[in-house]
């Protein structure tokens, strides 16, 4: 009994002795469900959501690799990242059902090895080029200030993550 007791009051103890929290990471994770869930009820594309949450995926993987400051494996860095967007994405891939068929026709007739229908799930592919976005932009603001000689317009490189992501999404939900 006196085990079992230690057991509960242990972790309760370690949790009460933390002197403070940095809450980031569950905020950010629950205001992008309240922002999916809002954009998908308002009547956003699935495609537009993901595009957002598969860079939110790749951005908190961005951010759990740097907390790590030890390097524990070899590309720790770029398996983080993966991770975190793979364990964001892939649960959501049920709710995000958009597939389109799209037939490819080069040579002969249907069904031959060359001519093919292909089912596309566009949401699954936005999301990956969310994450892109997130990741080529910090290399694009470098650009940019090396053309403006150092200068930096300031939070540079959030408005052009987010002058991306918009502009895309906007083009997004326009064509589907």
């Amino acid at each position: 009994m006196k085990i079992l007791r230690l057991a509960i009051i242990s972790p309760l103890l370690f949790i009460l002795s933390i002197k403070n929290a940095l809450a980031h990471c569950p905020l950010c994770t629950a205001g992008a469900a309240i922002a999916a869930g809002g954009a998908l009820w308002l009547g956003i594309s699935k495609s537009v959501v993901s595009l957002f949450l598969g860079a939110f995926a790749v951005s908190m993987g961005w951010w759990i690799s740097r907390l790590i400051k030890k390097k524990y494996i070899p590309l720790q860095r770029p398996i983080l990242i993966l991770l975190s967007f793979l364990l964001t994405i892939i649960p959501l891939l049920p709710i995000f059902t958009q597939v389109y068929p799209v037939y490819i026709s080069w040579i002969g007739e249907y069904g031959s090895l060359l001519n093919r229908t292909y089912i596309l799930n566009p949401p699954l592919y936005t999301s990956i080029l969310g994450g892109i976005i997130v990741s080529i932009t910090p290399l694009i603001s470098k650009k940019i200030s090396s053309l403006r000689k150092g200068k930096m317009v300031p939070f540079q490189g959030i408005f052009l993550t987010f002058g991306l992501l918009i502009l895309l999404g906007v083009i997004i939900q326009i064509a589907m």
